[in-house]
Protein backbone atom coordinates (compact mmCIF):
# COMPACT_ATOMS: atom_id res chain seq x y z
CA UNK A 1 0.00 0.00 0.00
CA UNK A 2 1.76 3.04 -1.25
CA UNK A 3 2.27 6.17 1.74
CA UNK A 4 -0.14 8.49 -0.26
CA UNK A 5 -3.30 5.53 0.55
CA UNK A 6 -1.70 4.22 4.17
CA UNK A 7 -0.34 8.31 5.34
CA UNK A 8 0.10 6.68 9.05
CA UNK A 9 1.52 3.03 7.91
CA UNK A 10 -1.22 1.49 9.62
CA UNK A 11 -0.95 -2.34 9.35
CA UNK A 12 -3.76 -4.31 10.78
CA UNK A 13 -6.26 -3.87 13.43
CA UNK A 14 -4.28 -5.45 17.07
CA UNK A 15 -6.80 -5.45 19.24
CA UNK A 16 -9.99 -4.21 20.52
CA UNK A 17 -10.11 -2.86 24.19
CA UNK A 18 -13.09 -3.08 26.28
CA UNK A 19 -13.49 -1.73 29.54
CA UNK A 20 -16.28 -3.80 31.89
CA UNK A 21 -16.98 -3.91 35.32
CA UNK A 22 -15.59 -7.36 36.45
CA UNK A 23 -13.20 -8.51 33.84
CA UNK A 24 -13.22 -11.81 35.68
CA UNK A 25 -16.81 -12.33 35.15
CA UNK A 26 -16.69 -10.98 31.28
CA UNK A 27 -13.38 -13.25 30.57
CA UNK A 28 -15.69 -16.20 31.58
CA UNK A 29 -18.50 -15.00 29.21
CA UNK A 30 -16.61 -14.61 26.24
CA UNK A 31 -14.57 -17.64 26.53
CA UNK A 32 -17.60 -20.46 27.27
CA UNK A 33 -20.00 -18.46 25.14
CA UNK A 34 -18.14 -17.26 22.45
CA UNK A 35 -15.33 -19.68 22.20
CA UNK A 36 -12.05 -17.35 22.86
CA UNK A 37 -8.93 -18.25 24.09
CA UNK A 38 -7.64 -17.02 27.47
CA UNK A 39 -3.95 -16.49 26.35
CA UNK A 40 -2.69 -13.37 29.25
CA UNK A 41 -2.98 -12.12 32.02
CA UNK A 42 -2.26 -8.52 33.57
CA UNK A 43 -3.21 -7.54 37.38
CA UNK A 44 -2.51 -7.39 40.81
CA UNK A 45 -0.43 -10.69 40.50
CA UNK A 46 1.64 -9.24 37.57
CA UNK A 47 2.10 -6.19 40.11
CA UNK A 48 -0.13 -3.82 38.12
CA UNK A 49 -1.98 -1.96 41.11
CA UNK A 50 -4.22 -0.04 38.64
CA UNK A 51 -6.20 -2.71 36.40
CA UNK A 52 -6.75 -5.90 35.75
CA UNK A 53 -6.61 -6.97 32.10
CA UNK A 54 -7.27 -10.69 29.97
CA UNK A 55 -6.31 -10.98 26.65
CA UNK A 56 -8.87 -13.36 24.69
CA UNK A 57 -7.70 -14.72 21.20
CA UNK A 58 -9.57 -16.41 18.59
CA UNK A 59 -7.36 -16.79 15.20
CA UNK A 60 -6.48 -13.59 14.69
CA UNK A 61 -9.29 -11.29 17.14
CA UNK A 62 -7.61 -10.00 19.92
CA UNK A 63 -10.32 -8.70 22.77
CA UNK A 64 -8.57 -7.14 25.89
CA UNK A 65 -11.16 -7.25 28.53
CA UNK A 66 -10.11 -4.15 31.51
CA UNK A 67 -11.62 -3.16 34.81
CA UNK A 68 -10.22 -0.71 36.94
CA UNK A 69 -8.98 -1.44 40.43
CA UNK A 70 -9.92 2.50 41.63
CA UNK A 71 -12.80 4.94 41.15
CA UNK A 72 -9.64 7.54 39.91
CA UNK A 73 -8.92 5.40 37.27
CA UNK A 74 -10.39 6.93 33.81
CA UNK A 75 -11.70 4.00 32.86
CA UNK A 76 -13.81 4.17 36.12
CA UNK A 77 -15.73 6.62 34.36
CA UNK A 78 -15.73 5.21 31.22
CA UNK A 79 -18.09 2.38 32.98
CA UNK A 80 -20.19 5.02 35.11
CA UNK A 81 -20.98 7.05 31.34
CA UNK A 82 -21.27 4.14 28.88
CA UNK A 83 -21.23 0.64 31.22
CA UNK A 84 -19.70 -1.84 29.37
CA UNK A 85 -18.08 -0.74 26.11
CA UNK A 86 -15.61 -0.14 23.66
CA UNK A 87 -12.38 1.62 24.61
CA UNK A 88 -9.59 1.66 22.47
CA UNK A 89 -9.41 0.10 18.62
CA UNK A 90 -5.73 -0.39 18.67
CA UNK A 91 -3.61 -0.65 15.09
CA UNK A 92 -0.32 -2.48 14.59
CA UNK A 93 1.52 0.36 12.96
CA UNK A 94 5.03 0.47 10.99
CA UNK A 95 6.04 3.05 13.45
CA UNK A 96 3.75 4.55 16.17
CA UNK A 97 5.53 7.87 16.73
CA UNK A 98 5.44 8.46 12.70
CA UNK A 99 1.68 7.52 13.17
CA UNK A 100 0.93 9.35 15.93
CA UNK A 101 3.02 12.58 15.09
CA UNK A 102 1.43 12.51 11.21
CA UNK A 103 -2.02 12.23 12.79
CA UNK A 104 -1.71 14.85 14.87
CA UNK A 105 -0.32 17.25 11.69
CA UNK A 106 -3.48 16.14 9.97
CA UNK A 107 -6.03 17.12 13.05
CA UNK A 108 -5.99 14.58 15.31
CA UNK A 109 -6.36 15.06 19.19
CA UNK A 110 -3.55 13.76 21.05
CA UNK A 111 -4.30 11.13 24.17
CA UNK A 112 -0.83 10.21 24.59
CA UNK A 113 2.17 11.01 23.25
CA UNK A 114 4.62 7.92 21.68
CA UNK A 115 6.65 6.22 24.64
CA UNK A 116 8.05 3.02 25.25
CA UNK A 117 6.26 0.35 27.13
CA UNK A 118 8.60 -2.94 28.07
CA UNK A 119 9.45 -5.82 30.37
CA UNK A 120 11.87 -8.80 29.89
CA UNK A 121 10.72 -9.50 27.21
CA UNK A 122 11.61 -6.55 25.19
CA UNK A 123 9.50 -3.21 24.40
CA UNK A 124 6.61 -1.92 22.58
CA UNK A 125 6.47 1.55 21.27
CA UNK A 126 2.68 2.65 21.90
CA UNK A 127 0.80 6.58 20.92
CA UNK A 128 -3.14 7.10 21.07
CA UNK A 129 -5.39 9.53 19.60
CA UNK A 130 -9.01 10.48 19.98
CA UNK A 131 -11.70 8.96 18.11
CA UNK A 132 -15.53 9.81 18.06
CA UNK A 133 -17.21 9.93 22.27
CA UNK A 134 -15.03 8.40 24.37
CA UNK A 135 -12.70 5.88 22.04
CA UNK A 136 -9.72 5.98 21.14
CA UNK A 137 -7.10 4.56 18.25
CA UNK A 138 -3.68 3.69 19.89
CA UNK A 139 -0.54 2.80 17.50
CA UNK A 140 1.67 0.16 18.39
CA UNK A 141 5.19 -0.95 16.74
CA UNK A 142 6.89 -3.76 17.53
CA UNK A 143 10.28 -3.27 15.79
CA UNK A 144 12.37 -0.84 17.55
CA UNK A 145 16.03 0.28 16.99
CA UNK A 146 17.60 -2.56 17.81
CA UNK A 147 15.89 -4.39 15.04
CA UNK A 148 14.65 -6.46 17.85
CA UNK A 149 10.44 -7.55 18.15
CA UNK A 150 8.85 -7.91 21.01
CA UNK A 151 8.69 -11.61 22.04
CA UNK A 152 6.76 -11.61 24.84
CA UNK A 153 2.87 -13.55 25.29
CA UNK A 154 0.86 -10.02 23.88
CA UNK A 155 2.22 -6.86 25.20
CA UNK A 156 4.48 -5.47 28.39
CA UNK A 157 2.89 -6.44 31.28
CA UNK A 158 0.91 -9.39 30.65
CA UNK A 159 1.77 -12.73 31.52
CA UNK A 160 1.03 -15.72 29.62
CA UNK A 161 -2.07 -17.43 31.10
CA UNK A 162 -3.79 -20.39 28.69
CA UNK A 163 -6.57 -21.43 29.29
CA UNK A 164 -8.54 -23.01 26.13
CA UNK A 165 -11.67 -21.84 24.93
CA UNK A 166 -14.15 -24.27 22.68
CA UNK A 167 -13.10 -22.55 19.73
CA UNK A 168 -16.69 -21.71 17.37
CA UNK A 169 -14.33 -20.85 14.55
CA UNK A 170 -14.23 -16.88 14.46
CA UNK A 171 -11.19 -15.87 12.64
CA UNK A 172 -10.84 -12.17 12.66
CA UNK A 173 -12.86 -8.20 12.79
CA UNK A 174 -14.42 -7.70 9.32
CA UNK A 175 -15.54 -4.16 10.71
CA UNK A 176 -16.55 -2.32 13.25
CA UNK A 177 -19.14 0.02 13.42
CA UNK A 178 -19.40 3.53 15.26
CA UNK A 179 -22.52 5.28 15.91
CA UNK A 180 -22.02 9.05 15.74
CA UNK A 181 -24.72 11.63 17.13
CA UNK A 182 -27.00 13.45 14.52
CA UNK A 183 -25.41 15.56 11.97
CA UNK A 184 -21.59 14.41 12.97
CA UNK A 185 -21.43 11.22 10.09
CA UNK A 186 -19.57 13.82 7.60
CA UNK A 187 -17.45 15.30 10.46
CA UNK A 188 -16.08 11.44 11.49
CA UNK A 189 -15.84 10.73 7.77
CA UNK A 190 -13.71 13.16 6.67
CA UNK A 191 -11.64 12.51 10.23
CA UNK A 192 -11.09 9.58 8.66
CA UNK A 193 -10.21 10.45 5.86
CA UNK A 194 -8.41 13.42 6.71
CA UNK A 195 -6.13 12.00 9.49
CA UNK A 196 -5.89 8.23 8.82
CA UNK A 197 -6.29 8.57 4.79
CA UNK A 198 -9.25 6.29 4.56
CA UNK A 199 -11.70 6.36 2.01
CA UNK A 200 -15.16 6.51 1.33
CA UNK A 201 -16.80 2.95 0.50
CA UNK A 202 -20.25 2.44 0.37
CA UNK A 203 -22.85 4.76 1.55
CA UNK A 204 -26.16 4.59 2.51
CA UNK A 205 -29.14 6.44 2.68
CA UNK A 206 -32.40 6.95 4.51
CA UNK A 207 -33.90 5.49 1.62
CA UNK A 208 -31.95 2.23 2.13
CA UNK A 209 -32.03 1.92 5.72
CA UNK A 210 -35.59 2.87 6.78
CA UNK A 211 -39.05 1.54 7.67
CA UNK A 212 -42.15 3.31 8.55
CA UNK A 213 -40.82 4.35 12.08
CA UNK A 214 -37.36 5.02 11.88
CA UNK A 215 -34.14 5.64 9.75
CA UNK A 216 -30.35 5.64 9.96
CA UNK A 217 -27.60 6.84 7.22
CA UNK A 218 -24.24 5.48 6.94
CA UNK A 219 -21.07 5.46 4.89
CA UNK A 220 -18.49 2.67 5.37
CA UNK A 221 -14.50 4.18 5.66
CA UNK A 222 -12.07 1.87 4.23
CA UNK A 223 -7.77 1.56 4.62
CA UNK A 224 -6.48 1.82 0.47
CA UNK A 225 -6.56 -2.31 1.04
CA UNK A 226 -10.27 -2.57 2.25
CA UNK A 227 -8.53 -4.97 5.38
CA UNK A 228 -9.70 -2.18 7.83
CA UNK A 229 -13.60 -1.19 7.69
CA UNK A 230 -15.29 1.34 9.40
CA UNK A 231 -19.17 2.27 8.90
CA UNK A 232 -19.82 5.29 10.51
CA UNK A 233 -23.78 5.42 11.38
CA UNK A 234 -25.81 8.59 12.22
CA UNK A 235 -29.66 8.91 13.19
CA UNK A 236 -31.96 9.87 10.65
CA UNK A 237 -35.29 11.74 10.79
CA UNK A 238 -37.84 8.86 11.27
CA UNK A 239 -41.67 9.40 11.14
CA UNK A 240 -41.42 9.81 15.07
CA UNK A 241 -39.82 6.21 15.73
CA UNK A 242 -36.57 6.22 17.35
CA UNK A 243 -34.12 4.85 15.34
CA UNK A 244 -31.63 1.90 16.67
CA UNK A 245 -28.67 4.40 16.68
CA UNK A 246 -30.59 7.34 18.73
CA UNK A 247 -31.39 4.38 21.36
CA UNK A 248 -27.84 3.17 21.82
CA UNK A 249 -26.72 7.18 21.72
CA UNK A 250 -28.91 7.70 24.81
CA UNK A 251 -28.32 4.11 26.32
CA UNK A 252 -24.26 4.64 26.00
CA UNK A 253 -24.95 8.44 26.40
CA UNK A 254 -22.28 9.21 23.73
CA UNK A 255 -21.00 7.96 20.23
CA UNK A 256 -19.54 5.16 20.53
CA UNK A 257 -18.83 1.34 19.09
CA UNK A 258 -21.79 -0.04 18.38
CA UNK A 259 -20.71 -3.07 17.46
CA UNK A 260 -18.02 -5.66 16.19
CA UNK A 261 -18.74 -7.93 12.74
CA UNK A 262 -16.81 -11.13 13.18
CA UNK A 263 -15.77 -13.54 10.05
CA UNK A 264 -16.09 -17.03 10.03
CA UNK A 265 -15.42 -19.92 7.27
CA UNK A 266 -18.60 -21.27 7.84
CA UNK A 267 -21.46 -19.65 9.32
CA UNK A 268 -23.68 -22.18 10.13
CA UNK A 269 -21.53 -24.22 12.09
CA UNK A 270 -20.34 -20.85 14.14
CA UNK A 271 -23.98 -19.90 14.99
CA UNK A 272 -24.97 -23.35 15.64
CA UNK A 273 -22.20 -23.84 17.95
CA UNK A 274 -22.93 -20.15 19.68
CA UNK A 275 -26.58 -20.48 20.00
CA UNK A 276 -25.60 -24.01 21.70
CA UNK A 277 -23.50 -21.88 23.93
CA UNK A 278 -26.45 -19.36 25.07
CA UNK A 279 -26.15 -16.23 22.51
CA UNK A 280 -29.06 -14.81 21.49
CA UNK A 281 -29.51 -13.51 18.10
CA UNK A 282 -31.97 -11.41 16.38
CA UNK A 283 -35.01 -13.35 14.21
CA UNK A 284 -36.30 -11.95 10.89
CA UNK A 285 -39.70 -13.40 10.09
CA UNK A 286 -39.82 -16.47 8.10
CA UNK A 287 -41.71 -15.11 5.44
CA UNK A 288 -37.70 -13.91 4.45
CA UNK A 289 -36.96 -16.89 3.12
CA UNK A 290 -39.66 -18.24 0.84
CA UNK A 291 -38.12 -15.00 -0.80
CA UNK A 292 -34.44 -15.68 -1.04
CA UNK A 293 -33.78 -17.39 -3.62
CA UNK A 294 -35.89 -14.79 -6.31
CA UNK A 295 -33.65 -11.63 -4.23
CA UNK A 296 -30.55 -13.34 -4.22
CA UNK A 297 -30.24 -16.00 -6.49
CA UNK A 298 -28.57 -19.76 -6.19
CA UNK A 299 -26.42 -20.20 -3.15
CA UNK A 300 -24.46 -23.14 -1.91
CA UNK A 301 -26.46 -23.40 1.41
CA UNK A 302 -29.19 -25.07 2.12
CA UNK A 303 -32.26 -22.48 2.85
CA UNK A 304 -34.04 -24.95 5.36
CA UNK A 305 -30.82 -24.90 7.52
CA UNK A 306 -30.52 -20.78 7.36
CA UNK A 307 -33.79 -20.25 8.37
CA UNK A 308 -33.17 -23.22 10.93
CA UNK A 309 -30.41 -20.56 12.54
CA UNK A 310 -31.90 -17.30 11.39
CA UNK A 311 -28.97 -16.21 9.45
CA UNK A 312 -29.45 -13.78 6.57
CA UNK A 313 -28.20 -13.75 3.00
CA UNK A 314 -27.48 -10.81 0.38
CA UNK A 315 -25.12 -10.61 -3.22
CA UNK A 316 -23.70 -7.87 -4.48
CA UNK A 317 -21.72 -7.85 -7.95
CA UNK A 318 -18.81 -9.85 -6.80
CA UNK A 319 -20.88 -13.15 -4.58
CA UNK A 320 -23.05 -13.12 -1.34
CA UNK A 321 -22.55 -12.99 1.97
CA UNK A 322 -24.28 -14.77 4.93
CA UNK A 323 -24.61 -12.77 7.79
CA UNK A 324 -26.96 -12.81 11.73
CA UNK A 325 -26.70 -10.48 14.42
CA UNK A 326 -26.54 -10.94 18.02
CA UNK A 327 -29.08 -9.13 20.92
CA UNK A 328 -26.92 -6.71 22.84
CA UNK A 329 -24.71 -8.84 25.16
CA UNK A 330 -24.54 -5.50 27.49
CA UNK A 331 -27.79 -4.90 29.94
CA UNK A 332 -27.76 -1.45 28.30
CA UNK A 333 -29.13 -1.65 24.35
CA UNK A 334 -25.78 -0.72 23.05
CA UNK A 335 -22.89 -3.91 22.24
CA UNK A 336 -23.42 -6.06 19.58
CA UNK A 337 -21.92 -8.68 17.64
CA UNK A 338 -22.10 -9.59 13.54
CA UNK A 339 -21.23 -12.77 12.54
CA UNK A 340 -20.54 -13.26 8.69
CA UNK A 341 -19.01 -15.10 6.25
CA UNK A 342 -18.00 -13.71 2.87
CA UNK A 343 -18.23 -15.92 -0.10
CA UNK A 344 -16.94 -12.88 -2.97
CA UNK A 345 -19.41 -9.96 -1.94
CA UNK A 346 -17.60 -6.97 -0.44
CA UNK A 347 -20.65 -5.42 1.01
CA UNK A 348 -22.63 -4.86 4.28
CA UNK A 349 -26.05 -6.89 3.55
CA UNK A 350 -27.58 -3.80 2.64
CA UNK A 351 -30.64 -5.93 0.82
CA UNK A 352 -31.17 -7.33 4.39
CA UNK A 353 -31.13 -3.84 6.10
CA UNK A 354 -35.12 -3.55 5.95
CA UNK A 355 -36.41 -6.87 7.67
CA UNK A 356 -33.23 -6.34 10.32
CA UNK A 357 -35.04 -2.95 11.47
CA UNK A 358 -38.27 -4.22 11.69
CA UNK A 359 -36.68 -6.83 13.79
CA UNK A 360 -34.80 -4.65 15.46
CA UNK A 361 -37.20 -2.43 16.24
CA UNK A 362 -39.66 -4.76 18.16
CA UNK A 363 -36.50 -5.25 20.26
CA UNK A 364 -37.00 -1.26 20.92
CA UNK A 365 -40.61 -1.87 21.50
CA UNK A 366 -40.57 -4.92 24.39
CA UNK A 367 -37.52 -2.66 25.90
CA UNK A 368 -39.81 0.46 25.61
CA UNK A 369 -37.86 2.55 23.21
CA UNK A 370 -39.48 2.82 20.34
Amino acid sequence: MSELKNPLGLKRIHHVEFYVGNAKQAEFYYRKAFGFSRAAYMGLETGNREVTSYVLRQNRVNFILTTPLSPEHPGADHIKQHGDGVHDIAFLVEDADHAFHEAVRRGAKPVEDPHDHGDENGVVRHASIAAYGDTIHSFLSYNNNNGHNYSGPFLPGFIAQEVAGDEVGIQLVDHIVGNVELGKMNYWCDFYRDVMGFERYITFDDKDISTEYSALMSIVMSDGGHNIKFPINEPAIGKGGKSQIQEYIDFYRSAGAQHVALLCKDIRHTVAKLQANGIEFLRVPDTYYDEITDRVGAIDEDVEDLKRLGILVDRDDEGYLLQIFTKPVEDRPTVFYEILQRKGCKGFGKGNFKALFVSIEEEQRRRGNL
